[in-house]
């Protein structure tokens, strides 16, 4: 008789002999105890978890000539006939080399045909995802309303891909990856029923390698078992498994917590030349890393480990590490494994992740980030100018409060109303106000020569709010932008986060921190002309005899600059008309 894998012959062949998925066993057992089996079954859930052969052992029970029972006898005729695969009525299908619409119709016309020997036809349908649509389509009625007799079974690794309406007329059962006690105590089963000596720790990294599959478990087991001669040691299991030993790990780690980077890097080197997978090494790091926080907790946790023996210098090791250092560098590693899934270049990203951790001092107020031994210079310089920036604005608070101090003993004007626009925003004009009063034409200037920059750094749906906009004056810590629609204007100034992110893009052209106050365009018209007349602007003539529009417009030392082109007061009116039309640079002037 030809040889036969280990998961072949060493397959379930009763709930009893299931490992793990306590939750599927039970409710299927109760089911069957008390005859309430419904017509149709989904089991989802990684592969080698048992999908297909808890299948098979529900159908051996339903037909069972000892039935109704939790268990199959695995005894009478129709229970061994369904072990062998041999019995006519459990019919095994597999989706992904018949997908087609025509093998689903053969299956729904023979579908109301009784079962031949059996009590039930069971229908197997595995990788059932790989259906078409049309062959999804050609079952869903019959899975609604199938014959008394008929049972559908349908296992599948991905049941996102099946359609919502396949998934309701099912009960569906996921299942859930192995842990590793469960694939160990398996393992040992096996290895005393072939009467193989072997070596725990070897286990349990074959364990660790199947990543929850008892399938991959039991091939890596026989690959190994192949391999080995007359006991399973623990260099053979991660030879074959391409694994690192703990020993390995310890020297790594050591040298990682002495900061000898150079024997971290050239330990890493020597692995991938042999072979090793860098996103495995990551993988294995982040578990050892795990033992040593479990060693580090509590004795009683011994159990738990994965990677490490609690032998006494890896209990000194773990006690070595400061807890919050140990988390930085999981967080690190795991960072780096998802950075590494896209990547071509795995080894660099892990180079550069154990040069992070060697890096890493362990502070438990940052985490995420290493901390420089000392204040960079840059850093230091932006700090400098962030206090210089708060100090002036506390500055220029204290004298607007002055200001408003003194105005006490004037006859006080009548509180103007804040205007509102039709959606219901209002612009903060008392702010606006303090930037026209200090308003310069270097600031603006600057400004608007790193305007298109600035837009061009940013998203184009971002961009688009700006598109109508354009920044009107500015004094040394803020800026007037005016808008052309209101709903602009109104989505802009209630993000702040927009606005916070434009002014510091803007820093980093300008070099100066500016505060952005936004303004609907027929609302900036009253506030301007309003400003103008109460600073007295519009009586004053320049000596060229330009009116009070031009004076605000150029640079005139210690008066408010105002550089808004499209808004202006003419003292003709058709030409004022024109202008506030079509803007002051498309309005020419040509004397007759």
């Amino acid at each position: 008789m030809t040889y036969q894998a280990f998961y072949r012959v060493y397959r379930p062949q009763s709930f009893r002999e299931m490992s793990g998925q306590t939750h599927v066993k039970r409710t299927l057992q109760n089911a069957l105890l008390a005859n309430k089996t419904t017509h149709a079954y989904l089991f989802s859930g990684p592969r080698g978890t048992g999908k297909t052969s808890t299948a098979k052992i529900f159908a051996k029970a339903l037909n069972c000539e000892k039935a109704p029972s939790s268990e199959p006898c695995n005894e009478c005729p129709t229970c061994i006939s369904i072990t062998e695969g041999s019995h006519p009525d459990v019919i095994e299908f597999d989706a992904a080399s018949n997908s087609r619409v025509e093998e689903m119709r053969d299956i729904i016309e023979k579908v109301r045909f009784a079962p031949a020997s059996a009590r039930f036809k069971v229908y197997i349908i595995d990788e059932v995802h790989m259906l078409s649509t049309s062959a999804f389509n050609a079952l869903l009625k019959t899975l609604e309303e199938p014959p008394p007799h008929a049972v559908f079974i349908l296992a599948t690794t991905e049941p996102h891909k099946l359609p919502a309406t396949i998934i309701s007329r099912c009960q569906r059962f996921d299942f859930k990856r192995l842990s590793s006690t469960d694939i160990l105590e398996r393992m040992k089963i096996i290895l005393e029923d072939i009467n193989l000596p072997y070596e725990e720790q070897a286990l349990k990294v074959i364990a660790q390698a199947a990543a929850g599959g008892m399938r991959d478990a039991l091939s890596l087991l026989d690959q190994v078992v192949s391999f080995s001669g007359e006991q399973l040691t623990l260099e053979n299991a991660l030879l074959v498994s391409g694994s690192i030993s703990q020993e390995v790990f310890y020297e790594l780690v050591n040298a990682l917590r002495e900061k000898e980077i150079a024997k971290v890097l050239s330990l890493i080197e020597e692995l991938v030349a042999d072979g090793k997978d860098p996103l495995r090494l990551i993988e294995d790091l982040i578990t050892f890393f795990r033992d040593l926080l479990l060693l580090q907790t509590s004795k009683e946790l011994e159990e738990l480990l994965e990677l490490v023996t609690p032998e006494e210098k890896f209990i000194s090791l773990a006690h070595a590490f400061n807890a919050d250092i140990l988390y930085g560098y999981i967080d690190i590693l795991s960072k780096t494994q998802q950075e590494m899934r896209f990547s071509h270049h795995t080894k660099i990203y892990m180079e550069t992740a154990l040069l992070k951790m060697a890096q890493f001092s362990g502070n438990a107020t940052s985490m995420n980030h290493t901390v420089p031994s000392a204040i960079d210079p840059a850093l230091q310089e932006k700090v400098t100018n962030l206090e210089m920036l708060v100090q002036q604005l506390t500055q220029q608070l204290q004298n607007g409060a002055v200001v408003q101090g003194n105005v006490g003993s004037q006859p006080k004007e009548a509180p103007r109303p804040r205007a509102k626009s039709a959606n219901g925003y209002q612009p903060p004009a008392g702010r606006i106000r303090e930037v026209l009063k200090g308003a310069t034409k270097q600031d603006i200037q600057k400004i608007k020569s790193v305007w298109v920059q600035v837009l061009n750094q940013m998203q184009k749906s971002q961009a688009a709010l700006l598109a109508e906009a354009e920044p009107v004056a500015a004094s040394t810590s803020a800026f007037v932008v005016k808008f052309k629609y209101d709903i602009h204007c109104q989505m802009v100034a209630e993000n702040k986060g927009f606005t916070s992110f434009f002014s510091q893009a803007l820093s980093q052209q300008t070099g100066s921190m500016y505060e952005m106050l936004c303004i609907p365009e027929n609302h900036w018209v009253t506030l301007r002309e309003q400003f103008i007349r109460e600073n007295k602007l519009n009586n004053k003539k320049d000596p060229s005899g330009h009116s009070d529009d031009a004076l605000i417009e150029e640079s005139v030392p210690g008066e408010p600059f105002i550089d808004d082109g499209q808004v202006v007061i003419s003292d003709d009116p058709l030409v004022a008309e024109a202008e506030k039309m079509f803007g002051k640079d498309f309005v020419e002037v040509v004397e007759d």
